[in-house]
């Protein structure tokens, strides 16, 4: 009785155990996601608000020309892919850009069906200085850090981007 005793008390222990072993894994997966967020919604608050003042530039928008740019010329259907973003979202996007001609569309030589989206001189300009203006925001906002802050920052978020990059299996040329 005593063994069938200690054996339920042992499994019960290797029960109680592996369900800790879990929960500190998802505690730490919570962690990991909530970090995230957070970090998202700060660059957010940071890069996007004052974006959307001082511009009628959505971050969509952003992103698109940023992937135009670093891609050249891309089908409707590629920059959904891209950015993850359902093609009727990117068609909305994407008409915007071309009416404040910053891009125009392309019929595709081998397929009437395919419509491709390029950069015009003027989105190519405008995402430049969007992303000047960004970087200066950004530098701004980090030079109140003392230099072995902006070292770990400069650490830590090169080795988020490498986990991001691995997590998500992004081969992510745009990153």
């Amino acid at each position: 009785m005593t063994n069938i005793f200690v054996h339920k008390y042992n499994s019960y222990i290797f029960v109680l155990l592996f369900l800790i072993t879990i929960s500190v894994a998802d505690s730490n997966i919570n962690n990991a996601i909530e970090n995230l967020m957070a970090i998202f919604q700060l660059l957010h608050k940071a890069i996007a608000r004052p974006l959307r003042s001082s511009c009628s530039i959505s971050p969509g928008m952003v992103y698109i020309l940023g992937l135009l740019k670093k891609n050249g010329t891309l089908s409707m259907s590629e920059i959904g892919k891209k950015l993850v973003m359902p093609k009727p979202n990117v068609t909305t996007l994407v008409d915007k850009l071309i009416a404040e001609s910053l891009a125009e569309r392309l019929p595709d030589e081998n397929d009437r069906r395919i419509i491709n989206i390029r950069l015009t001189e003027k989105g190519s300009e405008v995402f430049l200085v969007l992303k000047k203006n960004m970087s200066e925001e950004l530098q701004r906002k980090i030079e109140v850090l003392n230099e072995k802050d902006i070292e770990e920052l400069s650490h830590s978020s090169a080795h988020v981007k490498d986990m991001l990059r691995l997590v998500l299996n992004a081969d992510c040329k745009h990153c």
